[in-house]
């Protein structure tokens, strides 16, 4: 089994996406394990080990109040967004922990630009923020299905080349802001086959209890399986950059890329360098004064 230092340096470099104007995602294969020998059991060894250090990364994070983390899951039905995040942050602190979904906008939120929304969810100082889905949806879903565009009180022409390009620009730009403020920005797409696709809608349905996940529009958004692909593609293409880069994870087998996700967050939180607070004398000299009291008390 490969050491965990070595483990993090591999499976951070492979999967991130550094060459992004020449991005292809068809060279990315979901059954992907990094050639690393590395079985099941083994990987959720590395897993419990990398959830501790997870958490005392956030601790500092959080202890130091001048950084914050924004991570974004992007994904085909049934990649497994809910479990990776359920997974990769069961062991931190829930305190320092926001989790949001974006589903369809609703009449409010149309009435604004599509970056709203986002923008007040976004991550205070110290803190960890998960977008489950994102403002990715709006150069996903409505370029998949332009017709969505037709609610949102856009003025001049929508859906050409240039208004498309023109979301991209936004994005960009938001998140470069998000870092200049200190957000730092890691971006995962969870990238399984459409054969893994299929067989775990069949299992929602052949499991009783796992029915209620399962929806008719899992099937009807199937059908634009490729249209989808093209979506992303072009979307990481345009918007992966190195404050705020994508990481193209294969997500055919669930516990492998659960792995590979823990360990791109952790090796971006050691990066930051952060270290435990130091105290002004005069605040130390009073904590030491009200330890001795306590000391006192029992005497």
């Amino acid at each position: 089994m490969k050491q965990s230092a070595d483990l993090q340096t591999i499976l951070t470099r492979r999967f991130r996406v550094d060459d992004a104007a020449n991005f292809d995602l068809s060279k990315y294969d979901p059954k992907d394990k990094a050639d690393i020998g590395l079985s099941k059991s083994e990987g959720k060894a590395l897993m419990k080990v990398a959830k501790k250090r997870l958490a005392d990364l956030q601790d500092l994070l959080y202890a130091n109040g001048t950084k914050s983390l924004l991570i974004v899951f992007q994904g085909m039905d049934t990649s497994g967004k809910d479990g990776t995040i359920k997974h990769v942050m069961s062991g931190v602190n829930p305190q320092g922990v926001t989790v949001s979904s974006f589903k369809q906008p609703g009449p409010q939120e149309l009435l604004h630009g599509f970056l709203w929304r986002i923008h007040i969810a976004g991550p205070s100082a110290g803190r960890i923020v998960i977008f489950n889905r994102s403002h990715y949806e709006d150069v996903l879903v409505t370029r998949v299905h332009p017709e969505l565009l037709e609610r949102e009180h856009l003025p001049g022409e929508v859906g050409t080349p240039e208004f498309w390009q023109g979301r991209f620009d936004d994005i960009r730009n938001f998140e470069h802001y998000l870092s200049r403020q200190g957000t730092v920005v890691l971006k995962f797409f969870l990238n399984i086959s459409r054969e893994e696709q299929r067989k775990r809608l069949l299992r929602r349905l052949d499991l009783k209890d796992k029915r209620w996940k399962f929806s008719s529009a899992d099937m009807k958004e199937r059908e634009f399986w490729g249209d989808y692909r093209h979506a992303y593609e072009e979307a990481i293409r345009h918007t992966s950059c190195d404050h705020a880069p994508w990481f193209v994870i294969p997500a055919n087998r669930k516990w492998f890329a659960r792995l590979v996700v823990i360990h791109a967050i952790i090796d971006t939180m050691e990066n930051l360098g952060q270290k435990t607070p130091t105290m002004e004398p005069d605040l130390a000299s009073s904590l030491d004064k009200y330890r001795q009291e306590l000391l006192d008390e029992a005497g």
